[in-house]
């Protein structure tokens, strides 16, 4: 099953209580609160606030989009227990991390060693509290590519770590759909968003515009083991009636799976 959802770095400048309004207003079941503004890392008092928040309005949390970055995080101040401690507190059951902050065409043998030490401690760390450890798939870290996400998760090979899918800016739809469905036995959640790419600049457009291939991405989707969340991202001029308009298209689709 694939429920729908908000990231709530979607929307930085709002309150948490208004960002659970917003999913309330939307009919959406679940959210990833983020570590940097919502649920600072290692702000356990506020990590309690938010699980209660959203246990109260009936909103599960389906993540803890942290900021730690493996081979980087340790180095600069984040420690991975602040983070983990946090998810405990909010009842995460996955947490978001980044493979590193370099592109896989440039990262070394070294770094990328580096990265995968890193990513088998902390999922181990992670997996004693029955949480998971999921990567975001993401530009300029080891999860750039479709081949190179596939082979991070076949390096680190611990069946804690999971990985995150959404479309990569710039890329043919063949070439997302070929990515979603190498990464389906690692897949953990959906970040959902139909952007375009003009003179350089990410231009956010209505989801349903992007219909023809999200209806196909969300079916694929399904055929992975288990349940996880469609999570709307970065919608279009960070405005809520954009949201709301995504939100309605998002359950639409949604529906047509079931």
């Amino acid at each position: 099953m694939i429920k729908g959802g908000l990231v709530s770095i979607s929307f930085r400048e709002l309150k948490p209580e208004e960002i659970i309004e917003l999913l309330l207003k939307a009919k959406l079941d679940c959210v990833e609160w983020g570590g940097d503004v919502h649920v600072p890392h290692g702000d356990l008092r506020r990590a309690r606030e938010l699980r209660r928040m959203g246990a109260d309005a009936g909103i599960s949390v389906s993540s803890y989009g942290s900021y730690y970055k493996a081979g980087e995080s340790e180095n600069t101040g984040l420690h991975f227990e602040a983070v983990l401690g946090s998810a405990l507190e909010l009842g995460a059951p996955v947490i978001r991390v980044w493979a590193g902050i370099k592109a896989s065409a440039v990262a070394t043998l070294t770094y990328r060693e580096e990265v995968i030490s890193n990513l088998m401690e902390i999922s181990a760390s992670a997996e004693k509290f029955k949480i998971k450890v999921s990567l975001e798939f993401h530009g300029n870290t080891l999860t750039d590519t479709n081949e190179s996400a596939v082979q991070l998760m076949k390096e680190v090979s611990h069946e804690n770590l999971s990985l995150y899918w959404q479309p990569p800016v710039g890329k043919s739809f063949e070439y997302r759909l070929e990515g979603l469905k190498s990464v389906l036995p690692y897949l953990s959640h959906l970040h959902v968003y139909h952007w375009l790419t003009n003179d350089g600049k990410h231009d956010r457009r209505p989801l349903e515009e992007g219909g023809t291939e999200w209806v196909e991405y969300l079916k694929l989707a399904e055929t992975a083991k288990g349940d996880r969340c469609a999570l709307l991202e970065f919608v279009r001029d960070n405005s809520k009636e954009a949201f709301l308009k995504d939100a309605a298209t998002l359950k639409k689709w949604l529906l047509l799976g079931k």
